[in-house]
């Protein structure tokens, strides 16, 4: 069954929006619409639970029973125990104090980690900097011709068994290309090595199945996945225990606690319930059945799909053309549907020119900086990107190749 279109914008508000509705949306890699299950779960929580939760009286029994229905749905969609989704303020901050255990963790050790340039800063800066305890890091480089990762070269930064962490993404926000993460986190443990994988522009295109990626660590912003203002952070119960806790000791034996050193915001965790609302609903409009994780995997199949079809069309036009540089594989299903531009130009007034004739989307770096000077792409040119997700029209692609005509 094809994903049901009418359907899914039904689902959202922005297309009913005013102010919205007037531009086909392609900044969703920058962050996406809210579903109408977020966003009235956030209103209900601001309206009827904004009180300490879990305390002994009606408002805040509902709203601590809210956040826990978020991690119990949530954990259950991908596969993992309630106890391994940890809440934070976003995945650049859950990622940083990642890497604070990490570096108590080696401390004084040989102890090696792998990172990329593929990596938003996110998942790289933070990691390089244990070099400054004497930890070494090591750089999994891109081709800089085609932007990809070849696992072989992992395999020999792997080789000397002296690797304990290797940090990569999903696919890269400018790149795009989807990584094999089960064959990379496989070739990991295979060396003694666990792995963190930034999920931030995969996971809007489908929730992960933790368990089929076999990752230590799946990291992902909710605000990109239809839901709230969160950075949302899988760690596997091993190695969740094995790293030094990181916020107060007496929350250290909690695992969802031990690595939040600050108080959760307790309507955007309540409000990510929404995001499994949302799934359901999908699911059951298009006759996906099963557990959560059963639904969830048919649901990002239904997605990956829509995806791929819709923008293939945007990929070949792009090609075709002598004056752009298109980043990353020309064909759909090997990608996440963010396609980055480098032009001959500066890319900005490109996109605010696109914007004035109907089209949001923007251009920069985006805290890409290393892929980009991994291939060769002059910063202050950056690159033009126009990212959608399972929502986008085929109307809304026509719209934005009109445009790309009228401007380039």
């Amino acid at each position: 069954m094809a994903l049901d279109l009418d359907f899914v914008r039904s689902q959202f508000p922005a297309f009913s929006s005013p102010v919205l509705s007037s531009h086909a949306f392609f900044e969703n890699a920058g962050g996406s619409y809210p579903c109408a299950q977020v966003v009235n779960r956030l209103t209900r929580f601001y309206t009827d639970r904004k009180v300490q939760p879990y305390a002994p009286y009606p408002g805040a029994q509902a709203g601590g029973a809210e956040m826990d229905e978020a991690r119990t749905r949530l954990a259950a969609m991908m596969g993992v125990k309630r106890e391994e989704v940890s809440f934070g303020p976003s995945t650049s901050a859950n990622t940083y104090v990642l890497a604070q255990a990490v570096r108590q963790w080696l401390r004084g050790t040989d102890g090696a980690i792998v990172v990329t340039n593929q990596d938003h800063e996110a998942n790289s800066g933070v990691w390089r900097r244990l070099a400054d305890d004497g930890i070494e890091v090591r750089e999994w480089a891109l081709d800089p011709a085609t932007g990809s990762l070849d696992p072989a070269a992992l395999s020999k930064l792997l080789a000397d068994g002296k690797v304990r962490l290797v940090c990569f993404p999903h696919c890269s926000n400018v790149v795009a290309e989807v990584n094999d993460v089960a064959a990379i986190s496989a070739l990991a443990a295979a060396a003694g090595a666990r792995t963190v994988v930034d999920g931030v522009s995969y996971a809007p295109h489908g929730f992960p199945d933790i368990p089929a990626l076999g990752c230590d660590v799946y990291l992902f912003s909710a605000y990109k996945t239809f839901g709230p203002h969160q950075g949302i952070m899988v760690l596997r119960e091993a190695f969740g225990f094995e790293l030094p806790g990181q916020a107060h000791f007496f929350n250290h034996g909690t695992l969802y606690k031990r690595h939040t050193p600050a108080g959760p915001d307790h309507a955007q965790v309540a409000a990510c319930a929404g995001m499994a609302d949302y799934i359901d609903a999908l699911a059951a409009h298009h006759g996906v059945s099963g557990d959560p994780a059963a639904r969830n995997r048919g649901v990002h199949d239904l997605m990956r799909a829509q995806e791929a079809a819709v923008i293939q069309p945007l990929l070949d036009y792009l090609s075709a053309r002598n004056d752009l540089r298109l980043i990353g594989p020309r064909d759909a299903a090997l990608r996440a549907p963010t396609v980055a531009v480098e032009l001959a130009a500066a890319a900005e007034p490109v996109s605010e020119e696109l914007g004035r004739r109907g089209i949001a989307c923007w251009a920069g770096d985006f805290y890409a900086v290393r892929p980009l000077q991994a291939l060769g792409i002059d910063l202050d040119k950056g690159v033009l990107r126009m990212s959608a997700v399972h929502y986008t029209s085929p109307d809304d692609v026509a719209r934005l190749i009109t445009a790309l005509d009228a401007v380039l």
